[in-house]
């Protein structure tokens, strides 16, 4: 028996991974028996390698190997593809033909992208696989064929299943041994070898220098999710060979040619979400963020309130400090927040009212409506307050903005705008 080493280097497989080694490991001890096997993987994990060692270290060596993609052949003419039909069997039918189960009798069929195989031509290969007995098209003679079916797919069989796209009879006589191989990104430390190899190879067929990358742009070669993998792998390789210049690479010269990762939430398979649960969460959010805003405005009013009741501004600041940062903000908080930032902050936290109030004094047109006497008084107090609090802090500090914006609790760029908007 071969070791998995001597494999790799007779059919010129790159890569140290555990996983790959574990499956070509599997290979070898099934080749000598005539059991079935499933090789599942993604798309570009390099499937087909696996059964032509299966075929090579097995009894059938010397026989046929005949590789057939399921999903490359119409659906009309596969049963003849495989089973072979008559003279006349249907239109265009001008003379017998063998299909690739007579051709291949005591080989090997490598049947990849299996998955893709209509229902009735899997009813049609069940039988070969359960009797060794097939039936041309257009004909009622019965033959025999000893074939060795190797399946590749990348389809997920199990939800196949549930689909009523594939029979579960069929999948488990198939799946005797089933040998997966890993996708490239959970292979990140073959990566690199690869791309040395095709790069090789490349050198060679192009007639010019090898290309070569730099540590950082190996670092980004291996981060690189690599979604179509092996394959897409050796594309970008290719590109890469044939138009730089420079035969070594660095990370941003590289980062052109790499795939673009998607920072995209990806639909989690076997879970399918729904418009009710979307609008759902959408909801929470909306309804945390009015709480929140309710929450803001009561402080607002709070404070509003404390300035009108309270005389001794020094006692209102030191027992309402954290108050007055949380709504004009942390003079600390400047470097995490530009002006605009505060400004808009403070746009949002001013009443209707005062807007108004810079535009034009609003009217009362009725001395005793009550509510509107509060609500007027509140918002006239609040600015008349705000001037008070400021002429009161620049007289203390000798005019210096600087201490007299760490006393207000504001940065000193929000007090000049306040000094140039009440002309103080």
């Amino acid at each position: 028996m071969e070791s998995p080493q001597a494999v790799k280097q007779r059919f010129e497989i790159i890569g140290n991974d555990p996983s790959l080694n574990r499956a070509i490991e599997k290979s070898i001890r099934v080749a000598p028996t005539d059991i079935s096997v499933l090789v599942t993987g993604e798309s570009g994990v390099g499937k087909e390698s696996l059964p032509k060692i299966i075929h090579a270290l097995s009894h059938r060596k010397h026989a046929k190997y005949i590789a057939v993609n399921c999903g490359a052949i119409p659906e009309g003419t596969i049963d003849s593809e495989l089973f072979g039909h008559e003279k006349g069997a249907f239109t265009g039918a001008n003379q017998a033909r063998d299909g690739y189960f007579k051709e291949a009798d005591g080989g090997t069929i490598f049947l990849d992208e299996v998955g893709e195989l209509p229902l009735t031509t899997q009813v049609r290969l069940l039988r070969v696989l359960e009797t060794g007995e097939f039936i041309k098209v257009g004909s009622s003679k019965v033959q025999k064929s000893s074939v060795r079916i190797v399946a590749a797919t990348n389809v997920n069989m199990i939800q196949a299943i549930k689909d009523n796209k594939f029979r579960e009879d069929l999948y488990y006589r198939l799946n005797t041994v089933e040998i997966h191989l890993s996708p490239l990104r959970e292979r990140r430390s073959d990566i690199h070898l690869l791309f040395r190899k095709f790069a090789s190879d490349f050198a060679l067929k192009y007639k010019m220098p090898t290309i070569r990358l730099t540590d950082r742009a190996v670092k980004a070669l291996e981060n690189c999710s690599w979604p179509g993998n092996i394959r897409q792998l050796k594309n970008v390789t290719e590109q890469v060979s044939v138009l730089e210049t420079n035969r070594e690479v660095d990370e941003t010269t590289l980062s052109h040619y790499l795939p673009k990762s998607s920072n995209l939430p990806s639909v989690i398979s076997g879970e399918k979400s729904s418009n009710k649960g979307d609008f759902s969460n959408e909801r929470e959010i909306l309804y945390k963020v009015l709480f929140d805003m309710k929450s803001d405005l009561n402080d607002l009013k709070k404070l509003t309130m404390e300035l009108m009741e309270k005389e001794n501004d020094e006692t209102f600041k030191e027992e309402n400090i954290n108050l007055i940062k949380k709504v004009y903000g942390d003079s600390s908080s400047e470097k995490e927040f530009s002006d605009e930032t505060h400004e808009e902050q403070l746009e949002i936290l001013q009443l209707p009212n005062q807007k108004k109030n810079r535009e034009a004094e609003p009217k009362i047109e009725d001395p005793y409506d009550y509510a509107e006497d509060i609500e007027e008084e509140e918002t006239l107090s609040l600015q008349d307050k705000e001037v008070e609090l400021i002429k009161k802090s620049l007289d203390r500090h000798q005019g210096k903005r600087k201490p007299a914006a760490d006393e207000l609790g504001i940065s000193e760029r929000t007090l000049y705008r306040k000094i140039k908007q009440y002309d103080l």
